[in-house]
């Protein structure tokens, strides 16, 4: 039977011609006799031919890394040329039919994305094999035939082989068949058989189920888009299934084929779906998408589509992104790709909207039903249940009315018209330097934070139409930027918009447990204005060289000025942004018992009104970076801060006094005992072993542990007490030995082999020469360890104490950094401080975190006849700070320079060291 091939694809005779190949195939063939021979040989010459041609596409696509839609229809058309050639030997040389009835007919159709002539380098191959009526012995051995051989050439097929009616049956049944069958393409065979399939479809499925498809196929977009997360901005993106990526953009054109039987994206603008302009969008999103598609298959050589950390540096690489402006090329990367995905999401918003216009989609029930009907402002209109413009002329000829819309829009509740949006987003120009400085759009603007409970959703409507960005044109280098890293879970806008969320959140009264202090201090009255601008513009300084904090200062003072605030109010969000990391820093990486670390805080903020306001931004800060990135832990220690400086601003600095907390830690403990049952010669004793260190740094519960523990020990034992600390979200770990060097260490050694994140730690050594020594420690997931698990904690402490089990042995298999986080960099600082602490050098390390980090710095302080008192450890994903209070051996803080310089080229060593038995860079 004669091929009958489909029109070849743009570029596909430059690929592979099988016109011109399949004389040469056959001549090659005709000697041979047997089927195996034959299809062997094809399978051999086809299959070198097919490596050469996608040698050549990779290749051309490497030197052009962005042209992803050549790239894609190229593949497509070797795939039609290769199944053209198989085909040809199955009906010619295999299953030859000189004189066809019929119903031996037989057409071979991609379907799918392959159907849309797109393919990724590991796309699956779909074919439809389509036959008139029932299935025939010859089109079954001719199917079989081609299938072995696509399958030896070892590539992935999806295949089904029906009539015409069984794909008008099952496609009615089925909305998956169906959605395939929309993007059917012939691609060989009996071409007639094809267009019967295709104008039956219209005319007896498609044009008979448009609202069903319609309706389908978003309810399914819904669906994937809660399986990726629900969020544009989520740190691993997925290309194809994630929202605004590939199969969105498919989505909206399969639907536009189904209704309109269009064949490219393009011809939705001319039946008003779309402005020119946003068909761009939607051209270059889906090149930009496609051409990050191909090169992750090309890297992992296999179909996935997650783009992970690891994935994102090569791919920026191969997409020609370099270093700049202080930041990471895969940061520049990524935050294009955040903005081709919000390009994505609003061209899939003005054409739902175009399907409402056009009868075709249900507008959706917005809630108005039940609720109380409030009146619009003169210029506005309700339009299927959304606010729209009443007349766009009249609305543009006052600029102001682009802030008004997004007020009106709070105010009475309503969801905004796409077609309001699209008149917005067409005209950001209106917004310049008078209306910025226009006192009215400022009352607009602070309105909109203030007065109606929800400001992020006008906040972040406003960042995705452009609008925040023209009003405040110091917020657009941030917008889409992403912070290359495991602990930020959003992109910088939108993080500063997760914490005004979370501010409001506070004001409205939602967390009065959770956050006692932050409820208390928002009901008792604050500054709202000067609270709300400063949390979205803490970090509006980020991605430049210069630190975040200081530029995002001076840039905020500026912003606000233009505001209309007082000049108090315009100092004090300065103040704040200049040091929204300050509270955060010291109760996360300070020992917060060391009275020196509280007067510097205190004279740091200077007044309680200071102190409540950067309490709360600090709140929202944390919460905002994302989800579990707050817990008991932080908050504690928040609250602790908060509450010690404020004793001391309203009584004096002088209330922090070392002597003071002494003797109130041992009147405590002396309290406590006394109700467990110990008699007064017992207490004094216990008191009369500690030195003054002791006291202030431990909670008068975990003294009470260390008293039981000490009580009657022998000089050979060792007594452990795990115990979940609820209040701190972590698990409590107590030890009582016999003192000896590098036991701290030891013990951090064992903790960390058990996959233990220590959060803080103190050691102290009695009178009578034992150790003491406590360890907040958490879980995988940042929380307390189950009580199931600490029986198998307490048995590897006991090992590794024993000498059973050498952590530094043990660690050179388990201190392993998973593959897709190895790219993280995280320049190691090491810094001494002999001014943060009256009695002990602070010993900071700032470097890349993994499991035995911890081991390695106070094992090398060990080694190094350095004593720790205590050590506190932040962790932020895969970044760590580990602040170590310290004394030489004789008890005196490291005031020798050279002594530092040695001591810290010896802990490089060791993080040098550990990185590369980790596989990842220090």
């Amino acid at each position: 039977m004669p091929v009958q091939s489909a029109p070849a694809l743009p570029g596909a005779h430059a690929i592979f011609d099988p016109d011109s190949f399949l004389p040469t195939l056959d001549a090659e063939l005709a000697p041979l006799t047997t089927p195996r021979e034959i299809r062997s040989a094809a399978v051999r010459i086809l299959g070198e031919a097919r490596k050469s041609a996608m040698a050549d596409i990779v290749t051309g696509f490497e030197s052009h890394p962005r042209a992803a839609r050549e790239t894609v229809r190229a593949i497509a058309s070797l795939t039609d040329g290769i199944v053209t050639a198989i085909h040809h030997v199955a009906t010619t040389r295999l299953h030859p039919q000189p004189n066809p009835s019929e119903s031996e007919r037989l057409a071979v159709l991609a379907v799918g994305g392959y159907g849309r002539a797109e393919m990724a380098p590991q796309s699956d191959i779909d074919l439809l094999f389509l036959t008139p009526y029932k299935v025939t012995g010859w089109a079954e051995s001719v199917v079989e035939s081609m299938l072995y051989m696509l399958w030896d050439m070892k590539l992935k097929i999806g295949h089904s082989i029906r009539s015409v009616d069984d794909c008008l049956r099952l496609g009615a049944g089925d909305m998956t068949i169906r959605t395939a069958l929309v993007e059917h393409r012939l691609v060989t065979g009996h071409a007639p058989l094809a267009e019967d399939l295709r104008e039956r479809l219209w005319a007896d499925l498609f044009s008979k189920t448009v609202p069903e498809f319609v309706e389908a196929k978003l309810a399914e977009r819904e669906a994937r888009h809660e399986r990726q997360g629900g969020q544009r901005y989520v740190l691993e993106p997925n290309v194809k299934e994630g929202k605004g990526g590939l199969r969105d953009l498919q989505t909206l054109y399969w639907i536009g084929k189904y209704i309109h039987r269009v064949d490219r994206a393009v011809e939705l603008v001319d039946l008003g779906f779309f402005t020119r302009e946003e068909h761009l969008n939607f051209w270059q999103a889906e090149d930009f998408l496609w051409a990050v598609r191909c090169h992750i298959h090309l890297i992992a050589g296999r179909p996935v589509d997650q783009l992970t950390f690891d994935m994102q540096v090569e791919v920026a690489r191969r997409m020609g992104y370099r270093d700049g402006q202080g930041r990471r090329d895969v940061e520049h990367f990524m935050q294009d790709y955040f903005r081709h995905a919000t390009n994505v999401g609003e061209v899939t918003r003005v054409f739902l909207t175009a399907l409402e216009a056009h009868h075709v989609r249900k507008a959706p029930f917005l809630g108005r039903l039940f609720r109380r009907r409030r009146k619009l402002r003169p210029g506005f209109t309700e339009e299927l249940g959304r606010l729209a413009i009443a007349d766009d002329k009249d609305f543009l000829s006052q600029p102001l009315n682009i802030l008004r819309l997004f007020e009106e829009a709070l105010r009475t509740g309503l969801l905004i018209h796409p077609d309001a949006m699209r008149l917005v987003t067409s005209n950001l120009d209106l917004i310049d330097d008078a209306m910025r400085s226009d006192p009215e759009a400022s009352r607009i603007f602070v309105d909109l934070l203030l007065k109606h409970g929800n400001p992020e959703r006008a906040l972040r409507r406003m960042n995705e139409l452009g609008v925040l960005s023209a009003f405040i044109p110091e917020f657009e280098p941030i917008v889409a930027m992403m912070q290359f890293n495991v602990y930020h879970h959003y992109t910088v806008d939108e993080h500063s918009i997760q914490c005004v969320a979370a501010l409001a959140e506070i004001e409205r009264g939602e967390h009065p447990d959770d956050l006692p202090l932050s409820h208390e201090i928002m009901q008792e009255g604050i500054n709202r204005r000067v609270l709300y601008l400063a949390t979205l513009l803490h970090d509006i300084g980020k991605g430049r060289p210069e630190d975040h904090s200081i530029l995002g200062a001076r840039l905020a003072r500026r912003v606000v000025a233009r505001l209309g605030f007082s000049a108090e109010e315009v100092e004090t969000v300065e103040w704040l942004v200049r040091n929204h990391l300050l509270m955060s820093d010291v109760a996360q990486k300070r020992d917060i018992a060391d009275p020196r670390t509280l007067r510097d805080f205190a004279k740091a903020v200077k007044t309680r009104k200071r102190l409540d306001l950067l309490l709360v931004l600090t709140v929202c800060d944390i919460r905002g970076v994302g989800p579990n990135t707050w817990n008991n832990w932080k908050a504690m220690l928040l609250r602790k801060l908060h509450q010690e400086t404020a004793a001391a601003l309203d009584g004096g600095l002088e209330e922090i006094n070392r002597d003071k907390r002494q003797n109130e830690a041992k009147r405590s403990l002396r309290h406590l005992l006394v109700a467990k049952g110990w008699d007064a010669k017992a207490i004094r004793s216990e008191i009369a072993r500690h030195y003054d260190s002791y006291w202030p740094g431990l909670p008068t519960e975990t003294q009470a542990v260390f008293a039981g523990l000490l009580d009657g020990i022998g000089s050979e034992e060792i007594r452990i007490d795990l115990k979940p600390d609820t209040d701190r979200d972590a698990t409590r770990a107590t030890f009582v030995l016999a003192d000896h060097p590098g036991i701290f260490s030891r013990l951090c050694g064992a903790l960390s082999l058990m996959g233990a994140n220590v959060v803080d730690a103190r050691t102290y050594t009695t009178k009578d020469g034992f150790a003491t020594a406590v360890f907040w420690v958490q879980d995988a997931d940042g929380h307390p360890y189950a009580e199931d698990r600490l029986p198998r904690l307490r048995k590897m402490i006991d090992r590794t104490l024993k000498g059973e089990v050498v952590a530094r042995d043990a660690f050179a298999d388990r201190d392993k950094i998973r593959k897709r986080e190895r790219e993280f960099r995280f320049p190691t600082h090491i810094t001494f401080d002999n001014e943060g602490s009256d009695i002990y050098t602070i010993i900071e390390v700032d470097t890349r975190d993994r499991p035995g980090l911890l081991y390695d710095l106070t094992r090398t302080l060990a080694a190094n006849h350095i004593q720790i008192a205590s050590a506190v450890i932040a962790t932020f994903g895969a970044q760590v700070v580990d602040s170590f209070y310290v004394k030489d051996m004789f008890g005196m803080k490291l005031f020798s320079d050279a002594k530092r310089d040695a001591l810290e080229k010896k802990l490089r060593a060791a993080i040098q060291q550990g990185a590369d038995r980790a596989g990842t860079t220090a």
